[in-house]
């Protein structure tokens, strides 16, 4: 990889980004070296470090790692024109990421930060704002007070779910200190986890154990099966890792994927958003 010249960059925006460009730079080489080649990346597509405002952000959520849908469509094929979401090494006219310079990084950023100012993914992102509400933040107009956060930076071809444990195993090592080292630079107070899958390698990776208590209103009822009982977690952090915060960040959870649990309603919605509303009200939180 080239060495990186910040000074080639935007002024006023080397104070807010400088380190994120150096975490982003040491993700894109990591694309080129041997052991992620397996891990079921797509390594034509970017690592996206945070889709929406990085700058002042009062709010971030937290998923797995970004759908292949930020890249692709349905069949498979890469997003272009206005359908693209982030740059590729085709539209940045690359034939490998070692080539990759300030210009590019600049690119990158500039996509995440714009995100939703742009064609985002609304089929996963709108159900996610309607809880952040709760937290009086948005990832839309007029707000742009909230961000989105992924565990893995990298999108996958196939769906978290469907990667072997080795996979799986191999993108997190390689990313453990991504997440405390953004989030050094982003500066939410307030960090949302969406999904028990979340909430369990959250825990499992940042050796923190979360406050769990039974949310009867976010029960998703079955005709044939059992009924899914709501769960919801908090905490508070200083630290991820290795990585030491400069402020307290409070930690909530919710044990449904909104995007992918089924019985999904709005009423459970709207109980999330109401839970997240009464604990930031909560003067004694």
């Amino acid at each position: 990889m080239n060495t990186l010249n910040f000074t080639s960059l935007p002024l006023d925006s080397v104070p807010t980004y400088s380190n994120l460009y150096v975490i982003l730079a040491r993700l894109i080489d990591q694309l080129d070296r041997g052991p992620l080649h397996d891990s079921g990346v797509i390594r034509w597509s970017c690592p996206v470090i945070a889709f929406g405002d990085v700058i002042n952000p009062k709010v971030a959520t937290l998923g797995l790692n970004p759908s292949n849908r930020e890249f692709m469509d349905k069949a498979g094929l890469e997003l272009k024109g206005w359908e693209r979401r982030f740059p590729t090494l085709t539209s940045l006219g690359l034939t490998e990421w070692a080539e990759v310079d300030t210009r590019d990084l600049e690119m990158i950023m500039n996509a995440c930060q714009s995100y939703f100012h742009g064609n985002p993914y609304n089929a996963w992102f709108k159900k996610l704002d309607d809880v952040v509400a709760g937290a009086g933040a948005s990832f839309y107009s007029p707000f742009h007070s909230a961000c989105h956060l992924d565990l893995v930076p990298y999108a996958t071809a196939a769906k978290w779910i469907t990667l072997n444990e080795k996979q799986r195993d191999t993108l997190l090592q390689h990313t453990t200190d991504t997440l405390g080292q953004i989030l050094q630079d982003v500066p939410a107070t307030t960090l949302i986890l969406n999904g028990q899958s979340v909430v369990r390698q959250f825990e499992s990776l940042f050796g923190c154990s979360l406050t769990r208590e039974e949310a009867p209103a976010w029960t998703l009822h079955r005709e044939s099966h059992r009924d899914v009982p709501g769960v919801a977690y908090r905490g508070v952090v200083t630290s991820l890792g290795g990585t030491r915060l400069d402020r307290e960040l409070t930690v909530l959870g919710f044990n449904h994927n909104l995007q992918s649990s089924f019985g999904i309603s709005s009423s459970v919605i709207e109980a999330i958003k109401n839970w997240i509303q009464s604990i930031m009200e909560d003067s004694n939180w």
